[in-house]
């Protein structure tokens, strides 16, 4: 493992510890706190993007091996949920994503898994990739986000308090930006969908069948969820068990079948 690794590990956990120092109030000078959590976090994910870079682009042609397909994945949703927590009460999701992609940087590193693409993909493959792992990134904030609103729930329910979750926003407010995520990103599933259609051939010849019809089944699962929320009015734990249900699919889809073909099937 080269420096860079290391040193973007390093700053990542330094974040997640000054991130929960902030949460759980050890500190009382906030607004240094909140500097370091920014300058650590950022200075990783671009130590992060430059290992990204260096995995995919400095081979002879473009390697997206599993590891690094979930590296890209948990490096853009650090970096959205960062954004993010500018204006919107999500902060504490860092806590989860920070390690995560701390952990996908060594996994990367030591665990051997190229996917070599020989070809130079076309405009429109590379459009269908990039929504495909936009859409990915953001439905894994809204299910890490309905998880967290579930516990919030719960935790209400039962009467317990704990400071994470005494410093989270009302429940209406958790909920609002749970939908405005999981809206985002079935739009940008639909984009994914509709230019895999038109962008990738040999559907059945590249093995992505049942990656097809399972990110098909998480977009209806998004979609009655999204209908039952805007014309049914559900809130709450069913809407929670939907969210979940759709990554789960989409999951399998993307991760699953990836997995499957590397490492088992051992297909590129």
């Amino acid at each position: 493992m080269d420096i860079q690794a290391i040193s973007a590990i390093i700053l990542y956990i330094a974040a997640t510890f000054a991130l929960a120092a902030n949460v759980f109030n050890i500190f009382s000078e906030f607004s240094k706190i909140k500097w370091f959590i920014l300058f650590f976090g950022l200075i990783a994910l671009v130590l992060h993007a430059e290992i990204l870079y260096q995995s995919i682009f400095m081979q002879p042609g473009l390697n997206f091996g599993f590891f690094i397909a979930i590296s890209v994945i948990a490096w853009l949703v650090a970096l959205i949920v960062l954004i993010l927590s500018f204006n919107q009460p999500i902060q504490q999701l860092l806590l989860v994503f920070y390690p995560i992609a701390a952990i996908t940087i060594f996994l990367e590193q030591f665990i051997e898994a190229e996917r070599l693409l020989t070809q130079e993909p076309s405009m429109g493959l590379r459009i269908h990739m990039i929504l495909s792992i936009c859409a990915y990134s953001l439905l894994m904030i809204g299910t890490l986000q309905a998880l967290l609103l579930a516990l919030q729930e719960k935790l209400i329910k039962t009467k317990q308090v704990y400071k994470v979750i005494d410093v989270l926003p009302p429940l209406e407010v958790m909920e609002k930006l749970l939908i405005q995520i999981i809206v985002v990103g079935f739009f940008l599933l639909s984009l994914s969908l509709i230019t895999g259609v038109v962008f990738v051939y040999d559907i059945f010849e590249q093995h992505l069948t049942h990656k097809t019809v399972l990110s098909a089944l998480a977009w209806f699962i998004y979609a009655i969820l999204l209908w039952g929320r805007w014309f049914l009015g559900w809130r709450g734990r069913r809407i929670i068990n939907w969210v979940i249900g759709g990554f789960i699919s989409l999951l399998l889809a993307y991760t699953g079948s990836k997995f499957i073909l590397e490492f088992i099937l051992h297909r590129v």
